[in-house]
């Protein structure tokens, strides 16, 4: 239960401090700018982390083994962080705009899920599409 339940609590805390972060980033400052310092941190952690889980690899080893998915993951991160920030900005809450957008979320992942991984769409999830729709709607309001 542990094994599946610890990545899910590191999500919800994680994301947790973005929200809390994203929301604070000064109105003053370019967001690409701040996203710079954002991923220089990010970077030397990364470096960190690999060394301190390390099994005897080197880290330009496991670069030449990476392919199309890291670089897309990379622009998708900016992208999405630039989008909270943006969102912020534009006036959306920290109670209410993290919601809507992962309600829109999974409502797209329902449909990737079906049409990329061939995953079953049940009546079930066709209802907590509808109840998303529902409450994106009246959270927005």
């Amino acid at each position: 239960m542990w094994s599946y339940a610890w990545p899910i609590l590191i999500v919800i805390a994680a994301n947790t401090f973005y929200n809390i972060a994203a929301k604070s980033t000064p109105q003053s400052i370019n967001p690409f700018a701040t996203l710079t310092i954002t991923y220089l941190t990010a970077a030397v952690l990364s470096v960190l982390l690999f060394y301190a889980t390390n099994s005897g690899r080197d880290l330009i080893g496991e670069i030449k083994g990476i392919n199309w998915t890291s670089i897309t993951l990379g622009i998708a991160i900016v992208a999405l962080e630039f989008g909270y920030i943006q969102a912020y900005r534009a006036g959306w809450n920290v109670n209410s705009g993290p919601l809507v957008a992962n309600m829109g979320l999974a409502i797209v992942l329902v449909l990737v899920g079906a049409l990329m991984y061939q995953e079953v769409i049940t009546p079930i999830k066709l209802a907590g599409i509808v109840l998303c729709l529902g409450g994106m709607f009246l959270i927005s309001k």
